[in-house]
Order: C-alpha cells, then structure tokens, then sequence
C-alpha cells in the first residue's frame, strides 16, 4: 500500500504543473491533498477517474481556501467529513475514509504564522484535535493520520533549531502537544524509520530557501502504534516541485 500526503497550496496551480502525470506515473494507491484552495465543481471529476481514482473532496466554505482531497483507487466503505466542530468544518480540514477494518484521515491543522489571534485558533484546535482522536480511536483503532500538520517536532526536523524567537511551526507548547499526541498510541512513520535523518517537507518561497534545502519538516503520517511493525519505508519526495512543498511517502503492509 502506498500512500502519499501533499500540501499543494492549490490543486489547480499544480495541475498546469503536470502534476496529474505525477501521480498516475507514482501509482500511489491513496493520494492525500491538503490546501486545494478548490472546490469539487472547480475540476471535471473525469480527471481522476480517467487516471483510476475515486475523488472524496472536504473543501472550505470561503472559496479559495484551506481544503483537503483524498484519491483512492479502492472505493471507500464510508467517508466522514469533518469532525463535527462547526468553526474548524467550516474551513475544510479534516476527512476519514474508511477501507475494512482501517481509517484514514486527512487533516490540514492550521497554521499560526498570520498573528496571535490565528495562533490562538490553532492550539485550540489542537487541543480539541486531539479530545476528538481519542474518540475516534475507539471506534477504529487502526489509524492513518496524515497531512500538513504545521509542526517542527524536534531538533532533527527543521534547519535552524537554535533559532530563540519560537516562531508558529515550532514554538514549546506545539512540539509539546505532539509529544502527547504521540504517546495517546501513535507513531510518526518517518522518524520511525529514519531516526536521525534530516530531511525537510517545505520551505519558505523566500531567499531561495529550497535550493538551500533551509526547511522544515511539518508533514507527517502517523500510524497507531498497533500499526507500526507493517511500515515497510517512509519518505519524503523532495524530488517533486509541485508546491511550497513537497509529498511524503509512506509504504505500509496492510
């Protein structure tokens, strides 16, 4: 099984960039957008379904906007949208399918880099992220849980760790709240298999920083700890330039 995760600050944008082509040439079984800035009557369905994918689309309200998209070649058994908490559906961020006896979800968490008062909403939502997960994974324990989750883990996953000013992305109180969230029982496939590799997943479109490879690594598919033996690799693609980032790779035995 092989599952991509994609910030593509915009899907449409990316498309004039062939990356359509990309992903019938990756033949990924599931392909997980975040930020389509789109909505499902934005792009003829026959797109995907002309390259084997079933589209299952959560967009925003305010067009142009945030968004999430998962393509599967594998039908859903069911699709859920949202997580039933107006102020955070509203701005299309998060969607489970659901495949036998294991769930996907694909989240977009907001980012706090535009002041104190987006900051704010985003470790609200982080905290009712995770009261809701806790919910969720006792109704199905075997999670997938991937996307741009807007987070600096550790030292390892961005490329100036010293750096005293905490910006959004990487202040205590966010690398704390993904200590917690990894000890509820899930395990972030990369670093898994990759201890103390540095590798980034988007960088600022600012001073060159890809060429430099300056980045963070802020997108992550985390898998219930239940899950963790059947991770066979998990990488990032920096090679694809779609997007100010780039997709992550996960290959899983399920």
């Amino acid at each position: 099984m092989k599952i991509v995760s994609y910030n593509l600050n915009g899907i449409r944008a990316a498309i004039k960039k062939d990356w359509l082509k990309w992903v019938k040439k990756g033949n990924f079984d599931i392909v997980c957008v975040q930020e389509t800035k789109a909505q499902p009557e934005d792009i003829p369905n026959e797109l995907f379904e002309e390259i084997g994918y079933n589209a299952y689309w959560h967009s925003a309200e305010k067009k142009g906007y945030s968004g999430v998209l998962t393509l599967s070649k594998k039908k859903s058994d069911q699709v859920v949208v949202g997580c039933g908490i107006k102020k955070y559906d509203k701005e299309g961020r998060i969607l489970r399918t659901d495949f036998g006896d294991w769930s996907l979800l694909n989240c977009y968490f907001p980012s706090g880099s535009s002041g104190v008062e987006r900051q704010a909403f985003k470790m609200k939502y982080l905290a009712d992220f995770q009261k809701w997960i806790k919910k969720v994974k006792k109704e199905r324990e075997n999670l997938i849980i991937v996307g741009d989750y807007n987070i600096a883990h550790g030292d390892f996953d961005i490329h100036n760790p010293t750096r005293k000013d905490e910006p959004s992305g990487f202040k205590k109180e966010e690398k704390a709240w993904m200590d917690k969230f990894l000890k509820l029982g899930f395990t972030d496939s990369f670093r898994f298999m990759n201890p103390e590799k540095i590798e980034f997943s988007w960088w600022t479109y600012r001073m060159g920083a890809r060429g430099k490879n300056k980045g963070w690594r802020i997108d992550y598919q985390c898998v219930s700890e239940i899950l963790k033996d059947k991770i066979k690799s998990a990488r990032n693609m920096n090679e694809a330039v779609h997007s100010d980032h780039c997709p992550v790779l996960l290959e899983i035995d399920l």
